[in-house]
């Protein structure tokens, strides 16, 4: 979980690095009243009353017109990048090797990419995706994290691995002005599925822009053999503009503190694993890693039509595993396991259980391949594909 500091130095690093023109707090200045007094409270979460009474400066300013311009400038050139991560985009299992030592390099990249159908959005990202890459190591290891902060950043940025045991999860060892590298070592001592996440103040906005994603600690002998593994986080996206507008959108700090966002999503985007489904056969098991960047939101995780044969509630991969399970509940800053075997062919749409959500973007498929299977699952009559596309299922 996250978590809000009493003092005024979030996450332990120096409140003398976070004034605005080292931050980059914020890039937008209204000039609203309702908006500057929402902007000094969201100054005061991160930095403290001292430096929030610098909301208004100079510096705020210029770095406003700066990620202003960046995001312009991709806008019009016609950059817009993919930034959704294939859900099949992870590490092998490790297995049996013994303990040894992993580098881990991340690159905090800030892209303009595609949200929905007709709209862009300026993201902060781990490694040009989102979420950022799969980690995997197994217990024991010692882990080497190195993290660059592109040039063209407007932002600092660092990582907090909620695995580490050390300080911040080396918040304060990876905090990078634009064009600068970081790192720092760890041990992994404890087994299991871990969020990461950047803790640059305010925490809230950079996840909420994408700065997130998943670290498997596997245990000594590795996970059960499965098939197929997969790679899906829930985040959230807090636009100014409402849900379906078109054009670049941009963010909303307004929207964020009262945790109302305009698009809830899968690995990054709106029907992003609609775009890019997950694949399996009939007969496979298959695996799920599961995880919520959040910032704010609970996930109740649930595949249409498919049961979880195992589940590892909380991502405790050494506690045994719940069997016969129809929904997990994850909270922001948490992660779980499934598992299941796959009987029969169609779709399979993964959701959020709070189902208003699924009109926000937040659902995807599991596309299952093979022989029907009437035993266990028959229609009485021909399904026509437009009462198929109308059910919502």
């Amino acid at each position: 979980m996250i978590h809000i500091n009493s003092s005024p130095e979030p996450f332990g690093i120096d409140a003398a690095q976070l004034h605005p023109g080292n931050c980059r707090l914020f890039n937008s200045t209204p000039t609203d009243p309702k908006k500057v007094s929402t902007m000094k409270r969201f100054a005061m979460l991160a930095i403290g009353a001292a430096v929030a009474a610098l909301g208004a400066s100079a510096a705020m300013a210029q770095d406003h017109a700066h990620h202003s311009a960046v995001t312009a400038a991709a806008a019009s050139a016609g950059k817009v990048a993919d930034i959704v991560r294939d859900p099949s985009d992870l590490p092998a299992p490790i297995g049996q090797r013994g303990p040894q030592t992993v580098k881990v390099h991340f690159d905090t990249v800030e892209v303009t990419g595609q949200l929905d159908d007709g709209s862009t959005y300026h993201y902060w990202t781990f490694n040009g995706k989102v979420p950022g890459p799969f980690i995997r190591v197994r217990v024991g290891d010692t882990v080497e994290v190195d993290l660059k902060n592109a040039d063209d950043s407007v932002m600092m940025h660092n990582i907090d691995f909620h695995a580490v045991t050390g300080p911040g999860g080396g918040a304060v060892a990876t905090m990078a002005e634009p064009g600068q590298t970081k790192g720092f070592t760890f041990k992994a001592l404890n087994p299991g599925l871990y969020v990461y996440h950047c803790a640059t103040p305010t925490v809230a906005q950079h996840i909420a822009n994408g700065m997130y994603g998943l670290i498997l600690v596997e245990p000594e002998g590795g996970l059960s053999k499965v098939d197929r593994e997969f790679y899906v986080m829930q985040g959230e996206i807090y636009t100014e503009q409402a849900n379906g507008t078109k054009g670049e959108l941009t963010e909303s700090l307004d929207k964020l503190l009262a945790e109302t966002p305009e698009y809830l999503v899968f690995n990054g985007a709106a029907d992003g694993l609609s775009r890019k489904p997950l694949t399996a056969k009939t007969g496979e098991t298959v695996r799920v890693f599961f995880g919520v960047g959040g910032p704010n939101k609970t996930s109740s995780f649930h595949v249409i039509g498919e049961i979880f044969d195992k589940a590892y509630p909380l991502a405790s991969v050494t506690s045994a595993p719940m069997t016969d399970v129809q929904t997990v509940t994850v909270p922001p800053g948490g992660a779980a396991v499934t598992e299941f075997k796959v009987e029969v062919p169609g779709k399979f749409i993964l959701v959020d259980h709070a189902l208003s959500r699924m009109e926000k973007g937040l659902k995807g498929i599991l596309q299952v391949s093979g022989e029907q299977r009437a035993e266990i699952f028959k229609p009485r009559e021909e399904i026509d594909p437009k009462m198929a596309a109308a059910s919502g299922h």
